[in-house]
């Protein structure tokens, strides 16, 4: 389902790198339309005016404001563009910890991520059950493509086996969107997903001396790069507080996993940028070509595609030309780069 860097380059003017991106059809989702305010009621001045006396007599009006129904907000987690959503009815607000205890095993159904969302009944919002609220609806949603592949008939009935006890351990009734129309929308966005995954990704291969693990993270540190989650990898993290990282340095695990590591030599790192989780605003690819550049020199390397061949400046602006497409593409289907939507689905 990724585009790789050669993939890129080969189809771009027969250079080693472009993508190929085709324009997605999607019509952009429309917002309702804005509505006037209602105009101020006139006041009336038929009513004589009342005299100190009258004014003294007269009890004072109690004035009864109407009820103001808070609006109710769209989730950050569901979202109809890319998820299957079923929804779940109660007839009297449900506690938290009820919610909890019914919760499914698993919050998978097959390859493909599951969320259950309640409405909460005091600020309107919708969120993960939590002790000590009460929700007044549910909303279940189930992921219709990933970098796994479309959602598909065996994955949607386990989607809706683990809903339906859910619905019925908060004595909830539940309706579920048609399986042929979900699993038919599945296969049309995975095969918009499959042709506008971006994956870049280089090689560094030291062109005389190994480096240590130390000595590579010595390096990269002084161009932005902190230590990642995962052994071998070091990433630049994102200015958005809770974002994916906008570049990844891997080298060898096993390396960073020695016991000593500064007993390992490495000669070769791959420098990735994960086109669709970075807003094209954070200009992202400028630094995935700067951090290349400035890696390559101060580590005494050569940019090289997947395949071991040299990389020159050419190579790099034929990319730049085929990204802009692609990141007007995702824009038109509403799945723009570093978007929730798009963060969710890429994945």
């Amino acid at each position: 389902m990724n585009l790789t860097l050669t993939e890129l380059l080969a189809i771009a003017g027969g250079l080693l790198l472009a993508g190929v991106i085709a324009h997605g059809a999607w019509a952009a989702r429309k917002a309702g339309p804005k509505r006037a305010l209602p105009p101020p009621e006139e006041p009336h001045f038929g009513a004589p005016p009342l005299s100190a006396q009258n004014r003294e007599d007269v009890e004072p009006l109690e004035v009864v404001l109407p009820a103001v129904a808070r609006p109710r907000r769209p989730s950050a987690r569901i979202d109809a563009l890319i998820d299957a959503i079923a929804t779940i009815t109660v007839e009297a607000p449900v506690s938290g910890e009820l919610a909890l205890q019914h919760q499914p095993g698993s919050r998978r159904a097959g390859t493909k991520p599951l969320q259950i969302e309640g409405l909460n009944a005091q600020t309107g919002e919708w969120e993960l059950p939590g002790p000590g609220q009460r929700y007044s609806e549910f909303q279940a949603g189930l992921k219709m493509a990933n970098r796994s592949g479309a959602l598909n008939e065996i994955e949607y009935s386990e989607f809706v086996q683990k809903i339906q006890a859910f619905a019925d351990g908060v004595g909830g009734f539940v309706q579920f969107p048609d399986m042929l129309d979900v699993v038919a929308r599945a296969r049309e966005l995975d095969q918009f997903a499959a042709s506008h995954d971006a994956q870049l990704a280089l090689l560094l291969r030291a062109k005389a001396a190994a480096w240590t693990p130390g000595f590579v993270q010595q390096a990269a540190a002084r161009h932005g790069f902190v230590a990642g989650s995962l052994p071998g990898r070091l990433v630049m993290p994102s200015p958005e507080e809770g974002a994916p990282p906008i570049l990844t340095l891997q080298f060898d695990a096993q390396a960073a996993l020695a016991d000593d590591p500064e007993a390992q030599s490495l000669r070769e790192l791959t420098l990735a940028l994960d086109v669709p989780q970075t807003p094209a605003e954070a200009e992202p690819f400028a630094a995935w070509q700067e951090a290349a550049r400035a890696l390559a020199r101060d580590l005494e390397a050569d940019v090289c595609d997947d395949r071991g061949q040299v990389l020159g400046l050419h190579a790099f602006a034929a990319i730049d030309v085929e990204l802009k497409k692609l990141y007007e593409a995702l824009a038109e289907r509403d799945l723009a780069a570093g978007s929730q939507a798009a963060r969710r689905l890429f994945s």
